[in-house]
């Protein structure tokens, strides 16, 4: 294992009622690479983070990171890891200031230094004075700062983004998107998924593409670009993918919603 390589997955399988959600995947990534992954819905993308977290067995391949087998059942590799899900369950009845202490104590910091820097990077995303109420009170946005603060308060060396801009005003996803650049240029290796595909261009050193289950390219945004002959991601993204219909499908749509009209 080279030292820069922070994760490894070789021929990775994984099947649901007879059908491959993933079959084959091969994947090296390095210390301080931003991988943008993207894909059509049920690629097989978040199946894949799931594995690497430790939350899906029963697939064949090998997955190492940080040069472990997660396979071995030691989890302290878990403790390196930040994770924000595309859809966060939070603990409504708890308060921000509740929540993120347990959160930092899980990770293995003292009650004290959950508390300090929880209460500090509240205050960097202008939540303060909410610290100590209840998150059931909180709007989307609000949760999904939560979320990334959670994500981040042990200092992660791993970072799993699903959909992490969700719910954020302009404002604040220009403020997440520095902070990730800080954090990628500082060695942190950061895995991003989302369906936004300006964000993806905009922000990733490397982008990995699967479809049907398959990785389709895995490159630079320039590299992606020569490979499909096509301009903005989303078109290197429809090429790669076979997807054509998007037009016919939103003229369809629009004529169903005037009828009558």
């Amino acid at each position: 294992m080279s030292l820069d390589e922070v994760l490894s997955i070789k021929d990775l399988r994984m099947k649901y009622d007879q059908r491959y959600v993933l079959n084959g995947i091969d994947l090296e990534v390095r210390r301080g690479e931003m991988i943008g992954y993207i894909g059509p819905n049920g690629a097989g993308k978040s199946t894949t983070v799931k594995i690497m977290l430790g939350l899906i067995e029963g697939y064949t391949g090998t997955v190492k990171i940080f040069g472990q087998d997660i396979s071995d059942g030691n989890v302290e590799y878990k403790r390196r890891i930040g994770y924000v899900p595309e859809v966060a369950e939070l603990y409504d009845q708890l308060t921000a200031a509740e929540y993120l202490t347990f959160m930092g104590e899980l990770y293995g910091l003292t009650y004290d230094q959950a508390d300090y820097k929880a209460s500090q990077l509240m205050e960097c995303f202008d939540m303060g004075k909410v610290y100590h109420s209840r998150i059931a009170t909180f709007s989307k946005g609000m949760r999904q700062k939560v979320m990334l603060i959670s994500s981040l308060l042990h200092d992660p060396d791993l970072l799993f983004l699903d959909e992490p801009l969700s719910g954020l005003d302009a404002n604040s996803v220009m403020v997440v998107k520095d902070i990730l650049a800080k954090l990628s240029a500082q060695g942190k290796t950061i895995f991003y998924s989302s369906h936004i595909m300006e964000v993806v261009e905009r922000i990733s050193s490397r982008i990995v593409l699967i479809a049907d289950s398959r990785l389709v390219a895995d490159g630079t945004f320039r590299e992606l670009q020569q490979m499909s002959h096509e301009g903005s991601l989303e078109e290197v993204f429809n090429q790669l993918t076979g997807f054509h219909e998007h037009e016919r499908i939103a003229e369809r749509f629009v004529s169903i919603v005037r009828e009558g009209s």
